[in-house]
């Protein structure tokens, strides 16, 4: 036995080669769990490890699992012992099929594992005990059929070999068919005597061919009779006949007949199915017992099964006797089972950039009938890019065959038909929903490559301009367009951009006069990975609103006063006086200008003729307006001098318009203002007088201003942290007269020590102004600074106790030069305080109306020396 196993185990190894992607091993019936029968990961040239990395997968259609593989040595091992007589009961060869599936690449092999037998069954006699009727005058050699005995086992282990114990009336032979198949049979060696014996007890034995040998006995007893010495022979010694799978019950399969030439009970001839028949087959035929005529009692079982039965003819006489046939059915295949079709992967949604030739599906088809009718082929009708390809054996595989876009088909449905070759055949289709995922393989678009928005001038920060939108066909964050401003360094303070809607507000408020428009880019990009992205420009118009009022260029006040043209009384109707210039920082209607002439003095003298009746002094009021929604205008004031010669003096034109307003609120507080600072001046100024006074009766005298004592108590007095200073605003403005004009502003400042005086000055008409109102300033007194662009800041910083001194050393002086030392000293400090009342009354003139008072100045300064009463002069003024 031990030799036996290991010649055995030598055919295993040289039966487990792989051909052609299938294996093929071979292994003892009921052998023990855990043994190996072959190395699968060797045999397919793979390591052990590679079984767990790529998903191996052991593929059986049985319900018990006789095998397996262990996933650690790549060992195809027993799981249960397997009973080949059970497994394949009518089959000479036994063979089990696996299926072996690879994930990562995918492939598939077939496994064929070869049952071989043992001998694990012992012959059986089907029949059991043996009876036989045996009549005494038959001669020596009459042959009696014996029950053949059966074994399930294969080759060797079930050739029978029968043996009859020793008996001196009978012997065993062995008897030959038709189909060259051995039976045992009795024969009578010597003639029998019922008065010697009536009963004869033998023991028929079975034994088959393996090592060891498995032997089957069965009692065999013969009953001597007399009479009926004919036995029944049928007509034919083998029956065959092929019959479908599908025979209903009640299927007539054969008419079996049998004569006898004995005549009455011995001749009469019985049928009946005989003890050779296994047991098993007997409920599937029903014999009729007169007529011999065989039916289907039961389904015959699967197809192509060769179904062997025996039928058996005895005679009714005292002593029958009996003779058998051999029945062969044939069971056919009918085309009765449906092709079934399944899925062993199926992979969707399938990515829209899967390379032609991707796996999505591999399928199985199977069919329990046989033959042609078993055999199955696959078709599919899809108007996709796919296409199905057979893999081996009953396999195919569903691949794609050319490009896929979601964007144009989102879905497919595949329709697999699986059709045998039966006649007709049977079909099995199934529908496959192959989805196509999306990859992001579009890039956002824009509708237009530049985009046009405009904004009103003016506009509130943070007010929508307009929205940008971007198309991205892909789905979810492929599909997502997020914006962005590009360069956004410089565009940033202008304009921002929310990044998901796209909305384009604005981040500040646009002047047209400044920014007409704006060139940017905003940045469509989608969420994919990686990210695609396109650009659209966007050309920002700032729209132009009427928020300049004109300009006026020429003609201009010079030193705050109105600008005066001289006019011959000759002049006729169409004379030009000037031109009135002006300029407007919108554009279009907004800056198209137009003149009027809103008041004059006398409007028909702009009309007609001057006479010689008519004023000298004209007065003519030039309103410019432009033409927005609403207007804005400007207006400027012109003097007109209808004169033939040039007078050395020029006209003051403030008392031929119209009557002044009334002290206003503002004028009345300055008034108060000034008339404390005056109290306060006068007392101080007093009592600086009479401390001087007291000190030395020479008070007018120019040592007297000017001693050191003066000087000190002048220094003490300019850093008192009380005094203050004012700015004097100096405006440079260049145009077509090219004329420098300066903005002052001299007046009460925060403080309450500086004196404001508003107006438009030169230099020198300023130095004149403070000298009118008997303030000789020294250089030191004012200070200039200049402004950003055309503008010139000019600060002149004042303080009262410096003016006071200052004054007061001019009084002195004045006084002493038009003999003011033989006056009292009351008389020069009342000179030196109505000099300081003028400056400020000129002061209050000057906030009224900025246009008028600045000749009060510029007169008051027609020459180097003027007496105190020029001041109240003029037109009642101080």
């Amino acid at each position: 036995m031990v030799g036996l196993g290991v010649a055995v185990l030598c055919w295993w190894v040289s039966c487990g080669a792989t051909a052609a992607g299938q294996l093929e091993y071979s292994v003892l019936e009921e052998t023990e769990p855990g043994v190996p029968v072959g190395n699968i990961a060797s045999d397919l040239k793979l390591s052990a490890a590679a079984l767990s990395s790529r998903n191996f997968r052991f593929l059986s259609s049985y319900s018990e699992s006789y095998f397996g593989v262990d996933l650690g040595s790549g060992s195809l091992v027993v799981r249960e012992p397997a009973d080949r007589e059970q497994l394949c009961p009518a089959k000479a060869a036994c063979i089990l099929t696996y299926e072996l599936m690879f994930d990562d690449p995918l492939e598939l092999y077939k496994m064929r594992v070869h049952l071989l037998d043992t001998n694990d069954n012992s012959p059986l006699f089907p029949a059991g005990d043996v009876h036989l009727h045996i009549p005494e005058f038959l001669t020596p050699g009459a042959r009696f059929t014996l029950p053949s005995a059966q074994d399930a086992d294969e080759g060797s282990n079930g050739v029978l070999s029968y043996s009859l114990s020793s008996s001196q009336h009978f012997r065993l032979d062995m008897g030959s068919r038709v189909d060259g198949s051995k039976y045992p049979e009795l024969v009578l060696e010597k003639v029998l005597d019922r008065e010697q014996r009536n009963t004869h007890l033998l023991v028929l034995t079975a034994q088959d061919g393996g090592l060891p040998a498995r032997s089957g006995d069965a009692q065999v007893t013969i009953t001597v009779v007399d009479t009926n010495d004919n036995v029944p022979a049928f007509e034919h010694s083998v029956y065959s006949t092929k019959v479908p799978e599908t025979a209903p019950n009640g299927t007539v399969l054969f008419h079996v007949q049998a004569s006898d030439p004995d005549e009455g009970s011995n001749g009469d001839v019985w049928y009946s199915l005989s003890n050779s028949t296994p047991e098993e087959l007997r409920h599937l035929f029903d014999i009729h017992p007169k007529s011999g005529e065989v039916r289907v009692a039961a389904s015959l079982g699967p197809p192509e099964t060769l179904l062997e039965a025996y039928v058996e003819a005895r005679d009714k006489g005292a002593f029958s006797l009996a003779s058998t046939t051999k029945l062969l059915v044939q069971v056919t295949d009918v085309n009765d089972h449906v092709p079934q079709m399944y899925f062993v992967t199926f992979s969707s949604p399938v990515p829209e950039d899967a390379a032609p030739g991707t796996v999505i599906a591999l399928l199985s088809v199977k069919d329990e009938d046989l033959g042609s009718n078993g055999k199955v082929t696959c078709s599919m009708s899809s108007k996709g890019p796919f296409r199905l390809k057979a893999s081996f054996d009953c396999y195919y595989k569903l691949l794609t065959d050319g490009p896929l876009d979601r964007e144009q088909v989102n879905e497919y449905q595949v329709l697999i038909t699986a059709s045998d070759g039966g006649s007709p055949p049977l079909s099995t289709r199934r529908t496959l929903i192959v989805s196509v995922a999306d990859v992001n393989d579009n890039t956002p678009s824009f509708p237009q490559p530049q985009q046009e928005l405009s904004v009103a001038e003016n506009n509130s920060p943070g007010v929508s301009l307009g929205r940008v939108f971007a198309q991205d066909p892909d789905l979810g964050e492929n599909g997502l367009v997020f914006y962005e401003l590009l360069d956004a360094i410089p565009f940033s303070s202008f304009v921002s951009v929310e990044p998901t809607s796209g909305v384009i507000t604005a981040r500040t408020s646009f002047d047209f006069e400044q920014l007409r428009g704006l060139h940017f880019q905003v940045e469509g990009r989608d969420g994919g990975i990686p990210p695609r992205s396109a650009t659209v420009t966007v050309n920002l118009f700032v729209v132009d609103k009427n928020d300049n009022a004109p300009y006026i260029l020429y003609p201009l006040p010079r030193n705050g006063s109105i600008p005066v043209e001289r006019v011959p009384r000759s002049a006729g109707a169409g004379h030009l006086i000037t031109k009135v210039v002006a300029e407007d920082a919108d554009s279009g209607h907004n800056a198209w200008l137009s003149y009027h002439i809103s008041q004059a003095s006398d409007s028909s003298l702009f009309r007609i003729s001057f006479f010689s009746t008519d004023a000298v002094k004209q007065r003519v009021v030039v309103v410019v307006q432009d033409h927005g929604e609403p207007p804005l205008s400007s207006s400027v004031t012109l003097g007109v001098l209808l004169s033939n010669s040039t007078p050395q003096v020029l006209l003051d034109f403030e008392d031929i318009w119209e009557p002044r307003a009334q002290l206003s609120a503002r004028n009345l507080y300055l008034v108060i203002a000034l008339a404390c600072i005056s109290v306060l001046f006068l007392g101080c100024l007093l009592y600086f007088v009479c401390i001087k006074l007291s000190q030395s009766p020479d008070c007018c005298s120019q040592n007297c201003c000017h001693s050191p004592e003066n000087v000190r108590h002048e220094r003490t007095m300019s850093s008192a942290p009380w005094v203050t200073s004012t700015t004097i605003d100096v405006t440079k403005v260049e145009r077509l007269s090219q004329t420098y004009l300066y903005q002052t502003s001299l007046g009460l400042s925060s403080g309450s020590n500086s004196l404001l005086l508003l107006g438009k000055y030169n230099t020198a008409h300023l130095r004149n102004l403070a000298t009118g109102v008997g303030l000789n300033l020294p250089i030191s007194c004012a200070q200039i600074r200049n402004r950003k662009g055309d503008h010139t800041n000019v600060n002149v910083m004042i303080d009262c106790v410096r003016l006071c001194v200052c004054v007061c050393a001019r009084v002195c002086a004045r006084a002493r030069e038009r003999a003011c030392m033989h006056k009292s000293a009351w008389l020069c400090l009342q000179d030196a305080g109505i000099k300081c009342l003028s400056g400020m009354w000129l002061l209050l003139i000057e906030n009224r109306d900025p246009q008028i008072g600045k000749k009060e100045a510029v007169n008051l300064k027609e020459s180097k020396e003027y007496h105190m009463e020029d001041l109240g002069g003029s037109k009642g003024k101080g």
